[in-house]
């Protein structure tokens, strides 16, 4: 017996460590194919290169387990310590360390328990964050233009949003077509969420003042992209307001917390969007006959208060012809006042004027004190002159010829200098009583009776052509002369009537009181 024993293992091939170990990989492979696995989770490690490793385990056993980076970026969950799961995919070997383990394809969470203990710790977290924060939330607009949905395109959803909102208020749709179930469900959510937030006017399409995530109904594990962090992180940071319309009324999902209105079911969403135009119109024409009413009662009102008016105020017509003819009454006073002002200036302007020498006699007045000036100067000169021949011709007697030539060029130098002062003086002084004169001048033409009759004055002179200033010096039927600024007439005096003091007083009252 321990003979054959030896031949036997005489006749075995002799293998390597790695062609065994490829042989114990082959066969592990082979024999279990692809397995679901359930566990929990224990120390799970992201490796730099994006392989993720955990350890499955259970009450008795370990098993390793290993996703490789093109799949455990698919992972609708992400690995956390102590989670119960199920895991999917095969048995394999590893040679270098001669051991066993899972190579994962997909994780699912392990019974419904489970996933709802995930949600409530999702939500807890993202609510301490201040993602479901009420005043955080935008009021939807009342009248939007174009409304963004995201849904599948195949669904009843979409056909139920676009009938309803096509019954109550007709506008633009842009759908924007997602999975609403799957591994690569939440990821198109929220590319379309934030493909929205990204269109700009320059674009043919307009960006919509409003976006409706929807839904049908379905189980815990089917809504489960409207629960991943990515999705809700998306609508938190949308600028345009969002309803959320996921499942029927008892779903709940963790978008609905962070929307800005959470509709019930789709249809209930479209409603929440739109308007009934129906109804808008019949509140127009409501609105539009109340106010024609109120506007009415408001004429009507008025029209009461002005005929009230009115009557407290009397005929317009009357006021305001009573009004002209008191005007033209106080015109025609204000002329006379007028006239009589400017007889009071004309005559201030006469004693004025009988007061002032006339022109000629002062003219003639200033040129004998310029001739009087000139002729001591001329004396003066004289004077000197013959002072200076004397001294000179006394000097010749006393002194020798030199000395006399020199005294009579220094006498002549004296003489010029005297004569240039004499002209220069009587030059200034020539040029001061020219300027005075034509000062006086302006002064009698401006103070004389021609300027006086140009503004509109007369002058009137007697029968002897003797000026007259006041009417105590005409008598009754006496003949007069008139002098105007183009010529003279000829008129005669007709005395007025005395009037009595105490009118004289009224009438002075009177205008005082005008002016």
């Amino acid at each position: 017996m321990e003979d054959k024993l030896n031949q036997l293992n005489d006749n075995l091939p002799e293998i390597s460590v790695s062609e065994l170990s490829n042989q114990v990989k082959s066969t592990v492979e082979t024999a279990f194919g692809r397995v679901r696995v359930r566990g929990e989770i224990s120390r799970p490690m992201k490796a730099a290169s994006g392989h993720l490793y955990l350890t499955l385990k259970d009450e008795k056993s370990v098993l390793d387990g290993v996703c490789w980076k093109g799949n455990a970026q698919r992972l609708t969950i992400q690995p956390e310590d102590g989670m119960e799961v199920i895991c999917i995919g095969k048995i394999t070997t590893y040679p270098n360390r001669s051991k066993y383990q899972m190579v994962i394809e997909q994780i699912e969470l392990a019974g419904e328990g489970a996933l709802l203990k995930l949600l409530e710790e999702r939500r807890k977290k993202l609510a301490h964050e201040g993602l479901f924060d009420q005043d955080k939330k935008k009021l939807l607009p009342a009248f939007p233009q174009t409304i963004g949905v995201i849904t599948s395109p195949t669904g009843a959803v979409i056909r139920d949003i676009i009938h309803r909102i096509s019954d109550r208020f007709p506008l633009r749709l842009i759908i924007w077509p997602v999975l609403v179930q799957g591994d690569r469900a939440a990821q198109q959510i929220t590319r379309a969420i934030a493909g929205f937030e990204t269109i700009s006017e320059s674009c043919k399409v307009p960006k919509p003042d409003l976006i409706i995530v929807a839904r049908g109904g379905g189980s815990l594990e089917d809504l489960w992209p409207f629960n991943e962090e990515n999705v809700v992180r998306a609508v938190f940071t949308s600028s345009i307001p969002v309803i959320s319309a996921i499942g029927h009324e008892t779903d709940t999902t963790l978008i609905d917390f962070v929307a800005d209105v959470r509709a019930p079911t789709p249809t209930a969403a479209a409603e929440l969007a739109v308007p009934v135009r129906s109804e808008l119109l019949a509140r127009v024409l409501e609105n539009d006959k109340r106010l024609l009413n109120s506007m009415n009662r408001i004429l009507v009102g008025l029209k009461v208060k002005l005929d009230g008016f009115a009557r407290g105020l009397g005929d317009p017509v009357s006021i305001i012809e009573t009004r002209a003819q008191k005007f033209d009454d106080l015109e025609r006073r204000f002329s006379r006042e007028i006239k009589l002002f400017l007889k009071q200036k004309e005559s201030q302007i006469n004693r004025i004027a009988d007061k002032l020498p006339s022109p000629e006699l002062q003219i003639e007045k200033k040129v004998g004190r310029l001739n009087t000036q000139i002729q001591k100067f001329e004396n003066f000169g004289h004077r000197r002159l013959e002072k200076s021949q004397t001294d000179f011709k006394n000097l010749s007697n006393r002194f020798n010829a030199k000395y006399i030539i020199q005294k009579f060029e220094k006498y002549s130098v004296d003489l010029e200098c005297l004569l240039t002062r004499k002209e220069h003086a009587l030059i200034l002084l020539l040029e001061r009583f020219t300027v005075r004169l034509e000062n006086i001048e302006r002064l009698l033409e401006a103070n004389s009776f021609q300027r006086t009759l140009d503004r509109g004055f007369a002058l009137i002179r007697d029968d002897e052509d003797n000026p007259v200033f006041k009417s105590k010096h005409l008598k009754n039927e006496q003949l007069i002369k008139l002098h105007f600024q183009d010529g003279s007439s000829t008129a005669r005096v007709i005395k007025e009537k005395p009037v009595n003091s105490k009118r004289n007083k009224q009438i002075k009252k009177h205008q005082e009181t005008l002016f």
